[in-house]
């Protein structure tokens, strides 16, 4: 075939995608791929074009962070605690609970201000500043979604499930990086540090953590001949490519997904099983001590 009559070819598939209804999403995205190689796309656009696609039809609760991973301020915790709570987390964004209900949003750079001008002096101060709380259903698209956070400039949402429960949390970033790939935030892990203390005696690992380091760090003794990384090491424990949230105990660790793509894993938290015991325990002398 020659370049004129290839070209043509392509020239009318391409003007049939704008003139006509494509059939399907799958054949439009065929077209678009085909696009891509003949240089009227980069491989960019096509990505961004294609998550558009998808923000198009997703829900909330596809990439929602799960409840176990909200990091969330106790209303009645003292001041002291609140504030600590905050600086070893290091997010920008958190909801604040009272009782099982949620009251407000709490933001880190209101707090700072607040500290710097004198005006937190006692725990009563933080009511001040809390912000509204923006509820969302978890089958809300992704697409509508992103339109409301436009139209309020507000950049987070408390997902609820079908029984008005919390069931997440999702913010504005969480919705673009479907379109442009990951952005890099506070949040994110140091790719100097594989592994890094997080609160409550648990630790961030990055999935290519190598099994050898992951070792000498834990004074674990995990062996395996599948694979050299932590990342492939959970995913042959599991049988399957780790979900966000999905849990899993072996070797003396709790593990709990943190960030994964459909393709591979990308962070876990890694907790020592023994410290959970130990917090649970106190957990439940605790309710015992009030219940006698």
């Amino acid at each position: 075939m020659s370049d004129s009559s290839s070209g043509s070819s392509w020239l009318e598939r391409l003007g049939k995608v704008f003139s006509d209804e494509p059939e399907s999403r799958e054949e439009l995205v065929t077209v678009l791929k085909e696009a891509q190689s003949q240089g009227v796309l980069d491989s960019d656009a096509l990505l961004m074009i294609e998550g558009v696609l998808d923000v198009s039809e997703a829900r909330v609760r596809d990439i929602m962070i799960p409840r176990p991973q909200i990091e969330i301020i106790d209303a009645n915790d003292s001041l002291e605690t609140i504030l600590e709570t905050m600086l070893e987390s290091s997010h920008s964004r958190y909801p604040v609970m009272l009782d099982k209900e949620i009251v407000g949003i709490l933001l880190a750079k209101d707090v700072l201000r607040a500290v710097v001008k004198g005006e937190l002096n006692e725990k009563d101060d933080l009511q001040k500043i809390y912000r509204e709380a923006n509820f969302i259903p978890e089958s809300k698209r992704l697409n509508v979604l992103l339109r409301e956070f436009k139209s309020s400039r507000n950049h987070l949402a408390l997902v609820v499930d079908e029984y008005a429960e919390l069931a997440g949390l999702v913010t504005i970033e969480d919705v673009l990086e479907q379109i442009v790939g990951d952005i890099e935030d506070e949040h994110d892990v140091d790719e100097d540090e594989c592994i890094q203390k997080r609160a409550g005696g648990a630790y961030s690992v990055q999935a290519l953590t190598t099994i050898e380091e992951f070792n000498q760090f834990f004074g674990t003794e995990i062996e395996t001949e599948n694979t050299e990384t932590m990342g492939g090491f959970l995913s042959f424990e599991l049988g399957h490519v780790p979900v966000i949230g999905e849990e899993i105990e072996t070797n003396g660790i709790c593990f709990r997904v943190l960030k994964a793509t459909e393709r591979r894993a990308e962070l876990f938290e890694a907790k020592p099983i023994s410290q959970e015991s130990i917090e649970q325990s106190d957990e439940q002398s605790e309710l015992q001590s009030q219940t006698t």
